[in-house]
């Protein structure tokens, strides 16, 4: 086979075409339904004679429906639009031809990686709210479920399970508001740019937007053509949220170590050792930390080929396999650690021993003391650290700290005891009291967790219905595309025969 310019070389079949090509079996329907709409377009304009167009409808029919795998896309025949040149010149001849009409090979493209683009975010904002929803039943589950909350590994305030998986929820919300956003950006169409400047023949852009379901059209034509902000920004939501995921899967590894033993995944989630039997490992964990650092890099590699001087193809080309790609991890990530947070096993009377032997209360003695004592915080803070140290060198935890320590403290620390010596101090050292007074907004209260988990799944909920919205919107618009092809295409006055390949 010979190019325009003549043969291709073997290494640019290899370390070029080959590499578009991959792409061709995420792009294939997307590049299908783009010709077909600026070929609807053409005929309303009447720049294409009737037969031709209607053969033209015919064959883009045929690739529709035929499988990726079969259609004919082979590198050594140049890129993925030069290959499907070569198959529709080989069904009808020249008149394949009409389907350049006021547009280049690289549009086509541009308008299918928008379309498969909008596909994969629905996708993604979907699993997220699959991860909000089950983040917030087990908050609901485990809103007395108390724990040593903790912060750079070490234990810091009592607090519940409940309230440290809302943690991550809503991150994940925010992440979703910035897909559907990015969504939002990315459906609008680029059909009609003539490349970089518009057109001399007649086109309807918005006819084409609409033919396709975009929400409209990218308007300056050059930029319409060129642009690749939208998908950077797309992949950073995706990269953010996927890195929230990875934050919750390292905790939960460490918490499902025999050091800690708060917890475990489910056995689904969870992999035998070939060598050791009783070892169980969190695979599902290394997964997910593994494909953040993945996206990371993905995203990394797109900013680094988009930084290029403008109207250049090194950024797009990339894209079109890179970003779908990218997105399609971040779904599989997602919707498995929503499965590990649905499936994972609390041990609750583990984490609560591991509370009641530590010091965590500490602050609240703290305040009680300042409030009681007419001490500034500073001061109570040291007294109640002098007592804490105390009763760690001998042994004892923060529950059994009494007043008659605190006056001792008070003594080393101010030289005056204050005269807790015998008061009941059960209000700030029981674990369950003094989470059961963080009940201002967005507290780990228990009733407060169950009001915020109860908002996060009408949220995650309203998400869901969203995206049944537009995927149904987007399902209406290609079957009223393919309807109007198939009409056109049964104008034809006889079948096609087949042309011989030229050349």
């Amino acid at each position: 086979m010979t190019g325009r310019l003549g043969k291709y070389a073997p290494e640019l079949v290899e370390g070029g075409f080959a590499i578009e090509v991959a792409d061709a079996p995420l792009l294939h329907e997307g590049i299908d339904l783009a010709d077909l709409a600026h070929l609807v377009v053409l005929t309303e304009q009447h720049l294409v004679p009737q037969d031709a167009a209607a053969r033209l409808f015919a064959v883009l029919l045929e690739a529709h429906a035929t499988p990726v795998e079969t259609f004919g896309y082979d590198p050594v025949h140049g890129e993925t639009y030069n290959c499907r040149e070569r198959v529709f010149a080989a069904r009808i001849g020249d008149d394949a031809g009409w389907l350049h009409v006021a547009r280049t090979r690289r549009e086509a493209v541009r308008v299918a990686l928008r379309l498969r683009l909008r596909t994969d975010l629905l996708d993604l904002v979907a699993a997220a709210a699959g991860f909000v929803r089950a983040v917030a039943d087990q908050a609901d589950a485990h809103a007395e479920t108390y724990l040593a909350d903790q912060t750079y590994l070490q234990h810091a305030q009592p607090s519940t399970f409940g309230h440290y998986l809302l943690a991550f929820a809503y991150p994940v919300l925010r992440d979703v508001e910035r897909l559907q956003a990015d969504l939002a950006a990315l459906n609008r169409s680029a059909g009609g740019v003539g490349s970089v400047n518009g057109g001399r023949l007649p086109y309807d852009r918005q006819r084409v937007s609409d033919l396709l379901g975009f929400d409209g059209i990218l308007e300056h034509t050059r930029d319409a053509m060129w642009a690749t902000d939208g998908m950077v920004s797309a992949l950073a939501s995706a990269t953010s949220l996927v890195t929230t995921l990875s934050k919750l899967a390292e905790d939960l590894e460490i918490w499902a170590s025999n050091e800690y033993g708060w917890l475990q995944l489910a056995d689904g989630h969870s992999r035998s050792s070939v060598m050791m039997p009783q070892k169980r490992n969190p695979y599902a964990l290394s997964m997910v930390r593994g494909e953040a650092g993945i996206l990371i890099g993905r995203l990394t590699g797109l900013l680094t080929v988009c930084r290029t001087p403008s109207a250049r193809s090194d950024g797009m080309i990339f894209a079109y396999g890179e970003v779908p790609r990218a997105l399609s991890l971040a779904v599989r990530a997602t919707r498995l650690m929503a499965g590990v947070v649905a499936g994972v096993e609390v041990d609750a009377p583990a984490m609560r021993r591991a509370l009641d032997a530590s010091f965590t209360q500490a602050t609240d003695l703290a305040e009680h003391v300042m409030t009681t004592c007419g001490l500034d915080y500073r001061t109570a803070y040291e007294v109640v650290g002098a007592a804490v140290r105390t009763a760690a060198a001998a042994g004892l935890a923060g529950r059994d700290l009494t007043g008659d320590m605190l006056d001792a403290a008070a003594v080393t620390v101010t030289g005056a005891p204050l005269g807790l010596a015998g008061t009941d101090l059960g209000g700030v050292l029981d674990a369950a009291a003094v989470v059961a007074t963080r009940t201002g907004p967005g507290g780990a209260a228990p009733d407060v967790v169950r009001a915020m988990a109860g908002r996060c799944r009408a949220d995650a909920d309203a998400v869901v219905a969203a995206v049944d919205d537009r995927r149904a919107a987007f399902a209406a618009a290609e079957t009223a595309l393919l309807d109007l092809a198939r009409a056109a295409a049964a104008d034809l006055p006889a079948p096609a025969p087949a042309v011989p390949e030229k050349g």
